[in-house]
C-alpha cells in the first residue's frame, strides 16, 4: 500500500528568501571563532548558521527523493542529516566527552523518532482527516528501530550484571571495564553488518516497499526526465550544504562547554535536547515539508530511516574510531534514564506504525511524549 492521492491543497508559503539571510551566520560564527568571541555568541551563531543550511539539503534531498524514490531519498537525507551529528560526535570524543557523545546519541535517537516525526505527522494532519503510508515498510522500519535499541541496552543491562560481580569479588573493577569494552566493540560490528543488510533490503530485495508514490502519465514522465537531466545539480548543493554543516557543527562543539555554563544548563541536557535538535534541522524540515506535501513514505523513511542510521551506523562508527584516537575506547553503556528513553521512543513509534495510517493528532502526542522526556532531562543532576 501506498501513500493515497488527495484532492488538491492549497501550496505551502516558501520563507526560504527569509531563510537565506540566516545565511549571514556563517561568516559570523567563523569570525566570532577566530576572534575568540564569548562561547554562547558562537554557540548561537553556528547554531542559526545551520538552519538556513539544513533547509538547502532537505529541497536537494527533495530533488533527488523525485529522482530515485522515496527509499534512496530518505536514505540521502537521513545520512546527510546526520553528518552534523557525526561531526559533533567526533569533536566531543577527540576531547575525551564520552558522556556528551552517548549523550547526543540518546538525543538524535529521541528528536528524530519523536520530535521530527511527531511534526511531520502534525503538519500533514493539520489540512487532511488522515494520511496513509506504506505499512509493511513503515512496521520494518520501527522493528529495525527495536532491534537497534537492544544493541544499546545490553551493554547497560552487562554493566548491572557485572557490578554485581565485582561486588562479589569475581571480577576486578579493571576487568569489568575491559570486558564492557569488549562486549561493545562486537556488539558495534554485529550492528554495523545490521545496517549494511537493511540497505540491501531496502534498497535491494524489496526497494519496492520504498518506492512512495511517482507521477504517472505525460505530465509525469517529462517531469521525471527534468529530474534526470539535473540530477547533479542537487547533488552539488547537498555535498557543499553538508561540509557547511560540518563545520559549522565543529564550531559549536568548540563553544558548548562554555554555552552550557553560561546558559545554566547540565552537559547532559545539552547534548540530549540542545545538540541533537540542532543537528536534527536537516531531518525536521524536509519530513515535515514531505508530510505537509502528503508524501508520507519519504516523510517515514526520513524519521525513521535516521534514527535507525544513528543506532546502526553512526554509534558502532564511533566505536571503532575510538581505537584510533589514542585514548580509551568508547563503549556502548548509556544510562539507565537514556536507555529508558530510548525504549519509550521506540514504543511511541511502532504504536504510530503499525495501522498504516496517520493523524495530527498522533503527531501531537509524540511531541509531547518528547517535550516530558527533555523535561526530565533538564531537571536531571
Amino acid at each position: 500500500m501506498t501513500s493515497a492521492r488527495t484532492a488538491p491543497t492549497r501550496p505551502l508559503p516558501a520563507p526560504a528568501h527569509l531563510l537565506r539571510w540566516l545565511l549571514l551566520f556563517v561568516p559570523l560564527a567563523a569570525i566570532g571563532h577566530q576572534f575568540h568571541w564569548s562561547g554562547a555568541v558562537v554557540f548561537a551563531c553556528a547554531a542559526l548558521a545551520i538552519v538556513p543550511l539544513a533547509g538547502t539539503m532537505g529541497e536537494a534531498t527533495e530533488a533527488l527523493a523525485r529522482r530515485f524514490g522515496a527509499g534512496l531519498g530518505g536514505l540521502l537525507n537521513a545520512t546527510f542529516g546526520n553528518a552534523a551529528e557525526l561531526v559533533i560526535a567526533l569533536a566531543a570524543l577527540r576531547r575525551g566527552l564520552d558522556d556528551i557523545v552517548k549523550a547526543s546519541l540518546t538525543g538524535s535517537i529521541l528528536g528524530n523518532s519523536l520530535l521530527v516525526l511527531g511534526f511531520a505527522l502534525f503538519a500533514g494532519g493539520l489540512r487532511r482527516e488522515r494520511q496513509t503510508f506504506d505499512r509493511a515498510a513503515a512496521s520494518m522500519g520501527s522493528t529495525l528501530l527495536a532491534l537497534a535499541a537492544i544493541g544499546l541496552v545490553v551493554p547497560a543491562l552487562f554493566n548491572v550484571v557485572a557490578s554485581n560481580a565485582v561486588a562479589r569479588s569475581a571480577l576486578t573493577a579493571a576487568q569489568e571495564a575491559l570486558r564492557e569494552r569488549d562486549l561493545s566493540l562486537e556488539i558495534a560490528v554485529v550492528l554495523f553488518i545490521a545496517y549494511l543488510l537493511s540497505l540491501f533490503f531496502s534498497l535491494g530485495t524489496h526497494r519496492h516497499l520504498y518506492a512512495g508514490v511517482q507521477e504517472t502519465g505525460e505530465h509525469g514522465t517529462a517531469a521525471a526526465r527534468r529530474e534526470r537531466a539535473s540530477a547533479w545539480r542537487p547533488a552539488l548543493m547537498l555535498l557543499a550544504a553538508t561540509a557547511l554543516v560540518a563545520w559549522m557543527s565543529e564550531l559549536l562543539v568548540g563553544a558548548v562547554d562554555e554555552a552550557s555554563h553560561a546558559l545554566g544548563l547540565t552537559p547532559v541536557f545539552v547534548g540530549v535536547i540542545v545538540v541533537a535538535t540542532i543537528g536534527n534541522a536537516a531531518e525536521h524540515s524536509t519530513a515535515v515539508l514531505m508530510a505537509a506535501r502528503n508524501q508520507m513514505d519519504l516523510a517515514l523513511n526520513i524519521a525513521i530511516g535516521s534514527s535507525i542510521q544513528i543506532a546502526l551506523f553512526v554509534a558502532p562508527l564511533l566505536v571503532f574510531l575510538s581505537y584510533f584516537m589514542g585514548r580509551a575506547p568508547m563503549d556502548l553503556r548509556f544510562t539507565p534514564f537514556e536507555v529508558v528513553s530510548v525504549a519509550i521512543s521506540v514504543a511511541a513509534v511502532h504504536l504510530v506504525a503499525q495501522d498504516g495510517e496517520s493523524n495530527w493528532l498522533e503527531g501531537a502526542l509524540l511531541v509531547a511524549v518528547y517535550v516530558i522526556l527533555g523535561l526530565a532531562f533538564y531537571f536531571l543532576p
